[in-house]
């Protein structure tokens, strides 16, 4: 299942605002998910994401980012911390003895603080989705074209380059399924979809540098104003 976000302009306050302001504001929530700890803060800030996700129409996008990756990754970082961690006095299974790792005694406590962690970064994930859903990126590029010029022009090929490498995996897909054998299917006919549309892309980056350098980019100095101009009538 594809997780591709693509901006659509909306009614809605926060597509109405400018684009540094909007970034700012995902980027606030993100920051506070990751500095705070307590759980009553962590749960306002997520429903905070998930009301602001809902007055700009990206709840649709927010529910996709949920079943595709973030609650993965809440699971596994429970997981992984129930595992590894040695704190707590809660103990509710008791694995034994494990060579290098010691005794291994799942605690209470080491679960609620990996599900802690894992609500931070579904914070932090949310907040990304909201902020690529609901702020214009050409408008925020042009806002960091006097700062990061090169950085935005890099930011600007890349955004443009998504889409259409999105579109060629659709079509090779579409190809795969369409041979007279039915192509090759599961994570080997992924891998083959992966492998072209990788080796497509850069082709595309070296054509994308071509143009790049033809134009003077790189070049270290800045062309003179009105270089190309008509020369004046005597």
């Amino acid at each position: 299942m594809s997780v591709l976000i693509v901006y659509r302009r909306r009614a809605s306050a926060l597509h109405a605002t400018r684009a540094s302001i909007g970034a700012a504001y995902g980027v606030a929530l993100a920051t506070a998910a990751l500095i705070v700890q307590h759980p009553v803060v962590l749960a306002g800030l997520l429903a905070a994401v998930l009301v602001a996700g809902s007055a700009c129409g990206a709840l649709h996008e927010m529910g996709r980012t949920l079943r595709v990756v973030a609650l993965p990754i809440l699971i596994l970082t429970v997981l992984v911390n129930v595992l590894v961690s040695r704190g707590g006095l809660t103990v509710f299974a008791r694995l034994g003895y494990f060579g290098p790792l010691g005794q291994m005694n799942l605690t209470l406590e080491a679960a609620l603080y990996g599900l802690l962690v894992g609500v931070r970064l579904l914070i932090v994930m949310l907040a990304a989705v909201l902020v690529s859903s609901a702020v214009d990126p050409d408008e925020l590029l042009r806002s960091l074209r006097r700062v990061f010029p090169s950085s935005a022009l890099a930011a600007t090929v890349a955004t443009r380059l998504i889409p259409v490498l999105a579109r060629d995996s659709e079509r090779l897909a579409d190809a795969q399924r369409c041979r007279p054998d039915g192509g090759p299917g599961g994570a080997r006919a992924r891998l083959g979809i992966l492998r072209a549309v990788v080796a497509g892309s850069l082709d595309r980056s070296l054509d994308v540098a071509a143009t790049l350098e033809v134009r003077g980019y790189g070049s270290g100095r800045r062309p003179a104003t009105g270089a190309c101009a008509p020369p004046s009538a005597p």
